[in-house]
């Protein structure tokens, strides 16, 4: 009989080293609990905040000041609708000319001449500086300053080519337009010189090497690769110049906004007549954040090997992981994998 020391310093005899001890030997597999960190702290700020949020949902249908009725009356009426969509159309017109101008401003911005940089970088901080709301009402009364403009004599008031009257030409549309435009392009013109600095400057030199030409280099090579730095950025104006659109009440223009306002104003109903607005506007912005990550996830393909999740695919993970998580009975145990003793004593015996 042969004596073996154990971890613990405890003599074995050498049949109880071969069998090793209960739950511990080659042929046993112990089975390990894996307890899970309790997260007391995370529990409490979540049911605090369900709470908070249950009693304000209780409210919204115990408090009869909400008014849902007259909600329910006005969020589909055709004078709703009509605002909606002047909003959104002005939202698309908008956000259309201010990439398109404030592309070209930003290439100014990034050209080596004084000559164009300089008034590119006038024309962005003028317009950054400038609230939207003073510009709309400058362009809608710009009247007061030219009565007449047109073609002509130049530094004269010889319109002998063109002319015509300003207060008829720059409608309350066109006026908000123009505000709009000016004002977007001159945030846009950021985001793209933002975007086209991204690119690593070795992709312009070797696209030069090559003798493409430079609106080749610029719409087939830099414009893709700074297209994944633009875009969060570019929705992100986007969605802003959605709710922008309310500041065009100033000069009556029919939009949801000044609707809303017209309405509450013969009916009295303030409370449900605001939350139509919020709820239309709300339903725009989430629309456009579901087309910002399906856009976004099309131009991540150049980055990543695998595509990040559809969010109905992340909802069915979601759901699975849960699914599992009631379905268990019995605490995970996790395994030790037998010693391989009968591997070894083979081995030794082919070396022999």
């Amino acid at each position: 009989m042969s004596l073996s020391l154990d971890t613990t310093g405890t003599e074995r005899t050498g049949h109880e080293s071969q069998q090793g001890a209960p739950g511990h030997g080659p042929g046993s597999a112990p089975q390990l609990t894996v307890v899970k960190r309790k997260h007391w702290g995370r529990w409490i700020v979540a049911a605090v905040l369900a709470f908070i949020l249950l009693q304000f949902v209780v409210s919204l249908f115990r408090n009869p000041r909400w008014e849902w009725d007259v909600f329910a009356e006005n969020f589909f009426s055709p004078a709703i609708m009509s605002g909606l969509g002047l909003a959104l159309w002005l939202t698309v017109l908008g956000t259309v000319l201010a990439f398109v101008f404030g592309t070209v401003i930003a290439l100014l911005r990034l050209s080596p001449s004084p000559l164009l940089r300089g008034p590119a970088w006038l024309y962005v901080w003028f317009f950054r500086s400038v609230p939207l709301v003073v510009l709309i009402l400058v362009f809608y009364n710009l009247g007061y300053l030219y009565p007449t403009l047109g073609l002509g004599t130049p530094f004269t008031h010889d319109y002998w080519l063109v002319e015509f009257q300003t207060t008829t030409t720059i409608t309350a549309f066109a006026a908000a337009l123009i505000g709009i435009t000016l004002h977007e392009a001159a945030y846009a013109s950021e985001i793209i010189r933002a975007g086209i600095l991204s690119v690593d400057a070795g992709q312009l030199e070797a696209s030069a090497a090559l003798g493409l030409p430079a609106h080749t280099r610029f719409f087939r090579i830099v414009l893709p690769q700074a297209a994944r730095a633009i875009l969060p950025n570019a929705f992100n104006l986007i969605i802003g110049l959605v709710k922008g659109t309310s500041v065009v009440f100033i000069v009556a223009l029919p939009e949801i906004f000044y609707t809303v306002q017209v309405i509450y104003n013969r009916n009295g109903k303030v409370i449900p007549m605001l939350l139509v607005a919020c709820i239309w506007y709300a339903v725009i912005t989430t629309l456009l954040s579901v087309v910002q990550y399906y856009v976004e996830r099309r131009f991540s393909r150049g980055t990543s090997r695998v595509l990040p999740p559809t969010p109905l695919s992340k909802a069915r993970a979601a759901i699975k992981r849960t699914w599992n998580w009631l379905g268990e009975e019995e605490p995970r145990t996790k395994p030790t994998p037998p010693a391989p003793a009968a591997s070894v004593e083979t081995s030794k015996e082919a070396t022999r």
